[in-house]
């Protein structure tokens, strides 16, 4: 099989955290004519569900959930053009884990209690049939603390590790500038409909990081439609109400196109803006490099 020039790797926990995260990015990419490879780690069996006929699915009664997700996923993965979505060593090899410092951490079969060789190995392969040049995951607090986010992250840097010569040139982590997030606040202090709750500062919240640690800012308004679909396929997960919809519905494809990333491995590329920000996550990679 003869793959594009551009391969770019995401890694995600969870069904529906490629679309909330990084689903801009992967439409562009797509769109675009670069062939993009979604791994997720577990079937998102612990989630809540937002449909209420469903809710009999959840893990305490039939325990269904996982397998229904899997329908969702591909149906985000048509909605964003990615026509190759993987699970971590097959459908159902690891858990959810819930949150953290649940009993659900403790299953056996729970990602959080994943030998980490092991299903970086399971990664390695896929790195190694692939050849992306580009790999995404979340950084070292998988971004908000979740277990599974957090050892996706480490699955995915250790995999890193092993691929040796075949590793990608660059690995990104998905961020949130601290200036967005003190906009949002401002913009929705008062309001009935505030997606931020009580947070009136931006030092309130558990993330965001500062505008000169970003290293990439993909703008690409033109997917917002892709990922409010994507979105929309996540119903068990996203309801109606949800605050992504919320501030789409203020601030539109100005906020569902643009996504943020910190450089982890690999040479920044060129930019531009004050912090010289690349819009490009293969920016700087050498045209031989993309074979």
């Amino acid at each position: 099989m003869t793959l594009p020039a551009r391969r770019i790797l995401f890694v995600h926990a969870h069904p529906d955290d490629e679309s909330v995260g990084t689903g801009a990015t992967m439409a562009r990419y797509a769109a675009a004519g670069a062939h993009v490879t979604l791994v997720t780690c577990t079937l998102g069996e612990e989630g809540e569900i937002h449909v209420p006929e469903l809710a009999q699915l959840e893990a305490a009664h039939a325990d269904q959930l996982g397998g229904y997700r899997v329908s969702e996923l591909a149906a985000a993965c048509a909605a964003l053009g990615v026509t190759d979505q993987r699970f971590l060593g097959g459908a159902g090899r690891y858990r959810d884990s819930g949150m953290m410092g649940l009993p659900t951490n403790d299953n056996p079969r729970a990602f959080w209690r994943a030998d980490l060789d092991e299903a970086a190995g399971l990664l390695v392969g896929i790195i190694r049939e692939v050849r992306p040049q580009v790999l995404v995951t979340y950084d070292p607090n998988g971004f908000y603390g979740h277990p599974d986010h957090i050892q996706a992250h480490r699955v995915a840097m250790r995999a890193v590790e092993l691929a040796g010569a075949d590793a990608p040139a660059k690995v990104y982590w998905t961020a949130v500038p601290r200036s967005v997030l003190r906009d949002g606040i401002e913009a929705f202090a008062g309001a009935a409909n505030n997606p931020f709750g009580g947070v009136t500062d931006v030092d309130q919240l558990p993330f965001g990081t500062p505008d000169e640690q970003i290293a990439a800012a993909i703008n690409a308004p033109e997917q917002a439609d892709r990922k409010t679909a994507a979105l929309k396929a996540h119903a068990t997960q996203i309801p109606p109400d949800s605050w992504l919809y919320t501030l789409a519905s203020s601030f539109g494809a100005e906020f569902l196109g643009v996504e943020h990333y910190i450089l982890a491995r690999g040479e920044k590329g060129p930019g531009a803006g004050r912090y010289g920000w690349e819009d490009d996550l293969f920016a700087g990679i050498e045209a031989a490099v993309l074979v």
